[in-house]
């Protein structure tokens, strides 16, 4: 499951890299690993959201390329991970989620954390693309009060029909097949040349199939591996 690397990290300060795509629950394993390191999640989508809540200039900026169609700098965002693991919360350990997101940012990162004594480790949540296809691809929404069904796992008592207030339910875009799995593409042709970045540059990687265990027992696996590569001192299992 763990790959050690080439062993050349010393530090033992965690950066967890999460990597996962979509429907692996990428997002409910950042949250769930506070359990295991006392470590605050970093997401970069979320820092720009705040900044352009605050309408800063970061905020300014950001929000200007993204009316544009362009996506924000690395530099920017580059600048932003730099200045947040800086703080005081970060000095036991950080989970960052959704970033780096290009080589560019892959290699600012492992150049930040190597010099500010961080250890470096990937996780990397591994789907079966078909089982999530089914699964996003089934979910039904309630228009009026914003219920989410699985047709599967939590389907409405009434086919069609929102449990709450009597909607008639509908499919989100983002859960229709033919856009599911051109997130899916999408996120192996910018994924993986990152993945095999970090790989070559000797970082631990831990690959945990997520496709089909409960949040928890994918957590458990998770701790587990982060124990097995020597990134114990703070996991709680």
């Amino acid at each position: 499951m763990a790959n050690a690397g080439n062993g050349h990290e010393i530090a033992r300060t965690p950066a967890i890299i999460l990597f996962g795509s979509p429907g692996s629950g990428k997002g409910t394993q950042a949250k769930l690993l506070k359990q295991c390191l006392n470590a605050p999640h970093i997401s970069t989508g979320d820092m720009l959201r705040s900044h352009i809540t605050a309408g800063d200039d970061v905020g300014r900026q950001s929000q200007a390329l993204l009316r544009a169609g362009r996506l924000v700098s690395d530099d920017l965002v580059n600048g932003l991970v730099r200045t947040r693991i800086l703080e005081a919360d970060c000095r036991s350990g950080i989970i960052l989620d959704g970033y780096p997101r290009t080589l560019n940012q892959a290699g600012s990162l492992l150049g930040v954390l190597r010099e500010d004594k961080f250890r470096a480790v990937v996780i990397h949540l591994r789907v079966d693309y078909a089982k999530t296809v089914a699964r996003l691809s089934g979910r039904r929404q309630c228009p009026v009060c914003g219920t989410l069904y699985s047709l599967k796992t939590n389907p409405p008592k009434v086919a069609g029909v929102c449990d709450l207030d009597g909607a008639a339910l509908i499919t989100r875009e983002d859960d229709r097949e033919s856009v599911i799995r051109e997130r899916l593409r999408e996120y192996d042709s910018l994924t993986l040349p990152i993945l095999n970045f970090f790989r070559e540059a000797g970082v631990p990687m831990i690959e945990v199939n997520a496709g089909e265990a409960a949040p928890d027992e994918i957590r458990q696996r998770v701790c587990e591996g982060l124990a097995e590569i020597g990134v114990a001192g703070s996991v709680a299992r």
